[in-house]
């Protein structure tokens, strides 16, 4: 039984071995194999399920077979619909092509018929066309007749403000028809409103004037002394409801009027701003006003005198002034109650100032060339504006004589003016006996700064400058201004370092202190100036040209719009500088007396002074005394002389000198026994720091040379060396001792925070007294 057994599952295996799985196609052994394998297996009692097995796979044979012979009996039937689905459709585009064939030819037939009817259609539309717009033009014109017959109707029945409004709406119609290219359409039109408007306008002006002239207009006193010169108070409410009723009539007029009348205008090249027409009743106001002004300011009259640019401006500021009142109190509600946005002293106040632009752009060509008279004139005119901006609250939308100085020929000769008067007076400053003089210099609570005459002079020029030319319309001509302002500081800048290197000998002496003033105060105004609003625009604007023109680096361009600079930085830096360098010279020449006083000091034996014990009182060696009285005697001397800002610059300078040269000349070039090292301390912290704590809380900090090393020479003889020993186990690298502070910490503990290790190292040389320790 084994042996039978043992042969089965050999053939087993070989069967497993001949059914291997080939993937290139359908292995039906290898999935019969597979099949029995995992049905039957090695389970021989798993045969007994072969009958099961067997209906089984019957089953599911039979049922593929059917699957099989219903596809095989469809798919032919499908492609044969199919087949006849394309022919019907086939058909059917054949059908298709021909009946259009059939219609193309239908319809190129019926057009060839219907060409002439078109033809024959065409001219008749055209016709209709023509006679639509033949009635569309007589309808207008009829309008036309219709509206100035009902002018005409409305003047005989003395119904003006009816016929206004007429002829408003027929200037309205003219304006509708402005694109139309009915030229004689236009002209009738245009005509029709013209002739009904001189009528109306002439009728209308003369009962206005005869208002006008019932209350004494134009007043010519201010307004407390005017009288309106009416026979009976008691009509005065009927002769301002007049006024009221004219106004508004002639208000309607200003559509007709603005079509009819072009204003007078001054030539481009002063570019002025756009404004509107003066309104129709102000004009009428306005008319006796300037007659007057060309009466007194044109032609040969006396008053007419290119000297005297005062007279006539003067008097235009009197007319606004005088009929201000009036017109807010009387004329203003009337254009109010009208629903007109005119301010009625606004108004008046623009039409007296064209006036002035006309009169100025007239008389500044015949006195372009002459200093004193242009020069008057532009000083004038300033004074001027500024009235009429501050006091009668002109606009600066409107036109204004500024736009006539900003006229190129002018302009440029304003700022060749400007620069030679700004000279003259720096070089007048410059050359006074009390250029250099304080003019505050008794008074201690306004003589903070120490400002000499000459620099504050030369800044109130500055800021005259800019008062006169804030106003200018157009930034570019505010840039060049500023382009002068920069031309004259940098002028005076060098001027300033020419007088200094004259007194450069006696750097310590009041001249030369009063220039570094004058250098501290000018850098320090135009440091405050740069963040005045003014200012800022002028660099906001010079960013733009910049930004136009690419003349600036991407990074100067940063600077600008992040505002880290200013338009004054330039100046500021070459002030600063030269403000540095005076300081220096000064603190240079201190600092030499100092080294001379203190050669006695240098040559002082500290190895053999008493020690401390030995002495009663510790008191100044004799040898300092040269020293510290030129200090103190030169700290005095400099805090008189210098504001204090800069005297606090001199004195940190000059402390930072003192404290090195004592140090490295002093200290580290002698030997110190515990006698000479507590000799040095008092002499430093009892007699030199406190020459300086007028000036700080703390005057030992800016000698930390000196006093770190007054520190480590006068330790005590057990802390010294300990920290020697620290100090020699770092600079030979040696590993340290349990609870043992590194060096930078053993120093910070005893205060050293300044001195190097070496430094410390060979300070601790120089003490003279050590203990023998046997080493």
């Amino acid at each position: 039984m084994k042996s039978i057994a043992g042969k089965e599952n050999m053939a087993t295996a070989a069967g497993r071995k001949e059914a291997t799985r080939d993937l290139d196609r359908c292995d039906i052994p290898f999935y019969v194999s597979e099949f029995v394998e995992r049905e039957v297996g090695n389970d021989y009692d798993s045969l007994r399920k072969l009958d099961c097995l067997i209906d089984q796979l019957s089953e599911n044979k039979q049922q593929l077979e059917e699957q099989v012979l219903t596809v095989s009996s469809e798919v032919p039937k499908r492609i044969h619909n199919a087949l006849k689905n394309a022919e019907d459709s086939k058909k059917s585009l054949g059908q298709l092509l021909e009946e259009e064939a059939l219609l193309s030819e239908s319809i190129s037939s019926h057009l060839l018929k219907a060409q002439p009817w078109m033809e024959d259609l065409d001219a008749l539309i055209s016709q209709v066309e023509e006679l639509e717009r033949h009635l569309a033009y007589l309808k207008w014109i009829s309008r036309i007749e219709e509206l100035s017959s009902s002018i005409q109707q409305y003047l005989l029945t003395n119904s003006v403000p009816e016929a206004a409004s007429t002829l408003a709406f027929m200037a309205e119609l003219d304006i509708k028809l402005q694109e139309s290219s009915c030229f004689h359409l236009l002209t009738f039109v245009r005509a029709t409103v013209k002739f009904w408007h001189k009528i109306l306008k002439d009728k209308l002006c003369r009962d206005f004037e005869e208002i006008l002239t019932q209350l004494r207009w134009p007043f010519v006193g201010p307004p407390q002394s005017q009288v309106f010169g009416l026979a009976a108070p008691t009509t005065a409410p009927e002769v301002y409801s007049n006024l009221e009723v004219v106004f508004c009539q002639l208000l309607k007029l200003q559509t007709s009027d603005e079509l009819l009348t072009k204003p007078k205008q001054l030539p481009e090249k002063y570019s002025l701003p756009p404004s509107p027409p003066i309104i129709l009743p102000i004009q009428i106001m306005l008319n006796p006003l300037q007659k007057r002004f060309k009466y007194h300011f044109t032609g040969n009259k006396q008053t007419n005198v290119l000297s005297k640019p005062e007279w006539y401006l003067t008097q235009v500021l009197m007319w606004i002034g005088n009929h201000a009142k009036f017109l807010d109190d009387k004329i203003q509600p009337i254009l109010t109650r009208a629903g007109s946005s005119v301010n009625a002293g606004l108004e008046f106040s623009r039409a007296l100032v064209m006036l002035i632009l006309e009169k100025l752009a007239a008389d500044i060509p015949c006195l372009l060339y002459d200093d004193a008279l242009f020069c008057h004139l532009v000083d004038e005119v300033l004074l001027f504006e500024r009235e009429l901006y501050s006091v009668h609250g002109y606009l600066s939308s409107f036109p204004s004589c500024m736009h006539i100085l900003s006229e190129e020929s002018c302009f440029q000769r304003w700022l060749t003016v400007e620069k030679k008067f700004a000279l003259q007076k720096m070089d007048s400053m410059l050359s006074s006996e009390a250029a250099w003089v304080s003019q505050y210099k008794d008074i201690t609570d306004v003589d903070e700064m120490k400002v000499p005459d000459c620099a504050e002079t030369f800044m109130t020029l500055l800021l005259v400058i800019t008062d006169r030319y804030k106003n200018l319309p157009t930034a570019s001509r505010r840039l060049q201004f500023l382009g002068l302002q920069k031309e004259l500081v940098d002028d005076f800048r060098i001027r300033l370092t020419q007088v200094m290197k004259e007194e450069t000998r006696a750097s310590l002496g009041s001249r030369y202190c009063a220039i570094l003033n004058a250098v501290n105060y000018i850098a320090t105004v135009l440091a405050d100036w740069a963040d005045n609003v003014f200012f800022l625009q002028l660099q906001q604007a010079e960013l733009e040209v910049h930004a136009e023109g690419g003349a600036v680096s991407q990074l100067q361009l940063g600077q600008l719009a992040s505002m880290e600079s200013s338009v004054f930085d330039e100046m500021i830096h070459l002030l600063e500088r030269l403000k540095l360098d005076m300081l220096t010279r000064q603190v240079d020449h201190v600092f030499r007396e100092v080294k001379d006083a203190a050669k006695l000091y240098k040559k002082e034996r500290w190895l053999s002074l008493p020690s401390q014990a030995e002495q009663a009182v510790m008191s100044l060696s004799s040898t300092a005394c040269p020293m510290l009285l030129t200090l103190r005697d030169r700290l005095l001397q400099l805090e008189q002389q210098l504001c204090h800002s800069l005297f606090k610059v001199f004195w940190q300078m000059l402390a930072e000198k003192v404290d090195v040269y004592i140090y490295q000349e002093i200290i580290m070039a002698n030997h110190f026994n515990e006698g000479g090292a507590a000799q040095l301390q008092f002499d430093m912290s009892r007699n030199l720091f406190p020459l300086f704590s007028h000036y700080c809380k703390r005057p030992e900090n800016y000698f930390k040379h000196i006093k770190e090393a007054c520190i480590i020479l006068n330790l005590n003889v057990g802390s010294a060396l300990l920290l020697k020993d620290v100090l020699q186990s770092a600079s030979e690298n040696e590993t340290l001792k349990p609870n043992q502070p590194s060096a930078a910490a053993a120093l910070n503990e005893i205060g050293v925070y300044k001195l190097a290790e070496k430094d410390v190292q060979i300070l601790l040389n120089l003490r003279a007294s050590w203990p023998n320790t046997g080493k």
